[in-house]
């Protein structure tokens, strides 16, 4: 067995090269989402049948997201890394295509089952370059890849107004984004199996500490699940505000969540991860709070600034302590993304449910409580603090995966 070594301007480039890596998945589901009336009005189906549809995607993240621990252990992390991205870049077109709800249920699954796996992967060296450079990063990747879901909501919008088909639109961003996606992972870490070490089962729960964290997770996702999908109702419909407005504050949500992560790394390496996560909760359940007992609109949109900034950073955290938790990042990642992946998933039902069942304030009331419990459990995210690396000099190379 040898011991793979790497020098400080490798570790910053491989930082570089997994930050393009996220934007480019962002870049995917920014595009995608642009353009699902297109997609839905092609394939002729209605608001109902289109949410059993798009449910598809959380369900085939999670039925696929523990076999990226076994393709990396089998290809080693670059080459998994490469491949499944191309396939998740590549899976963009599908549900453009879909002629029939049978078929965009089909397409969506794969969209999700490859969109988890490289989530997983990515992640996974994400940790390992943060741990190697000893400073936290994993908020400024997940920045870079609200960067990049800006960026093709960006162009998406653009295409959507000039009234291009999506299937036209969607071909050209795969390509487009698949070939930055392959530039980029030929400069990430190399990760590979000791020749004794055993792979990894192909399906397997998560161990225990992955659940606590992921619990973690669960309150933020569900909290931004619902911002992001009931913001601009809640402005319209409980405070009366125009449309305009209401768009306005889901979008100024989305930008401060994007700023606050590709900032959230100074934080966290000033604070650690545990008293971090702790203020923003207190901070999400005072934005909480305010967009409970709001009356006017300039409030209830401070209250959801106040949430977006909240909970940022929640979850690279997550994904953080996970990695570091265990001795196989990737399946302890795999286990925390599919518990956020199902509350990014359940949390819009759930707050349509309970308004339909009281009222929107009611649901936010629900919000907020959640929101508490970052508060309560921070400190399970405490494997995320990081050891430092011994090294004889300040220059000296940084030891690197076995292979």
């Amino acid at each position: 067995m040898s011991e793979v070594t790497y020098a400080p301007s490798d570790l910053r480039r491989a930082r570089y090269a997994v930050a393009a890596v996220f934007a480019v998945h962002g870049a995917v589901t920014g595009s995608f989402a642009t353009r699902v009336p297109w997609i839905q009005d092609h394939a002729s189906v209605s608001a109902g049948q289109l949410g059993f549809a798009l449910a598809f995607t959380a369900f085939g993240a999670s039925c696929a997201m523990p076999l990226a621990s076994r393709i990396t252990h089998r290809y080693g992390s670059r080459a998994a890394l490469r491949g499944l991205l191309a396939l998740w870049t590549l899976a963009l077109v599908l549900p453009s295509l879909a002629p029939n709800l049978l078929t965009l249920c089909l397409a969506m699954f794969v969209y999700g089952a490859t969109a988890g796996m490289a989530d997983v992967v990515m992640n996974a060296l994400g940790v390992e370059v943060e741990r190697r450079l000893d400073k936290s990063i994993m908020s400024g990747l997940h920045g870079m890849w609200s960067a990049g879901a800006l960026i093709g909501s960006a162009g998406g919008t653009l295409a959507a107004h000039l009234g291009t088909d999506a299937r036209l639109h969607h071909a050209l961003s795969a390509a487009a984004l698949t070939l930055l996606g392959l530039l980029a992972c030929r400069w990430v870490l190399d990760l590979r199996p000791t020749e004794d070490e055993e792979a990894p089962p192909r399906f397997t729960l998560p161990p225990r500490s992955a659940l606590l964290i992921g619990a973690v997770g669960f309150c933020a996702v569900f909290a931004e699940g619902a911002s992001l999908d009931w913001s601009a109702v809640y402005l319209e419909d409980h405070l009366g505000t125009s449309a305009g407005l209401a768009a306005a504050c889901t979008t100024g949500f989305m930008l401060t969540m994007a700023v606050a992560r590709l900032v959230g790394d100074a934080v966290v390496n000033r604070f650690g991860a545990v008293r971090t996560v702790r203020a923003g909760g207190v901070l999400a359940v005072a934005g909480g709070l305010l967009i409970v007992v709001a009356d006017h609109p300039a409030a209830a949109m401070g209250g959801f600034g106040m949430m977006g900034l909240g909970i940022a950073v929640v979850v690279p955290l997550c994904f953080a302590a996970a990695g570091h938790s265990g001795p196989n990042p990737s399946q302890a990642i795999a286990g925390v993304a599919t518990i956020t992946y199902t509350s990014g998933l359940i949390a819009p039902s759930l707050i349509g449910g309970v308004a339909q069942a009281s009222s929107l304030m009611v649901s936010f009331a629900v919000v907020t409580a959640l929101a508490f419990g970052l508060v309560l459990f921070a400190g399970v995210l405490r494997a995320g603090e990081r050891t430092p690396v011994k090294a004889d000099t300040p220059d000296a190379a940084v030891p690197g995966p076995r292979s």
